[in-house]
């Protein structure tokens, strides 16, 4: 299976009301240092249920040029601290899941 379809598996995952960093789907897929190329993926993704919305990068900011992030997230609950989600409060799956693997299942 090529990247871009596994980060779409991962991504397809993450339940609404929650957001992941690019980062965080990297480690998930085995690449710890392929958050670049996550984003490459969901940029270029046009899969509709694929909820790429729900990926920020690892300060809470937005991706650039995607104007309806903001309101679909805040739509889904979302908090936001100024300018930035609160990665915090809404990160799935949580820390301790990702250290040990078991967060998202295998994918």
């Amino acid at each position: 299976m090529r990247f871009a379809e596994r980060t779409y598996a991962v991504v397809r995952r993450i339940p609404k009301g929650r957001v992941t960093t690019y980062g965080q789907v990297a480690l998930l897929l085995g690449r710890p240092r392929g958050a670049r190329e996550v984003g490459w993926a969901l940029s270029a993704c046009d899969d509709g249920r694929v909820p790429c919305h729900r990926v920020v990068d690892r300060n809470g900011r937005l991706a650039p040029g995607f104007f309806s992030q903001r309101a679909r997230l805040e739509e889904e609950g979302i908090t936001f601290v100024g300018s930035r989600v609160d990665v915090a409060a809404h990160r799935w799956p949580a820390q301790c899941a990702l250290a040990t693997g078991r967060g998202a299942g295998s994918v």
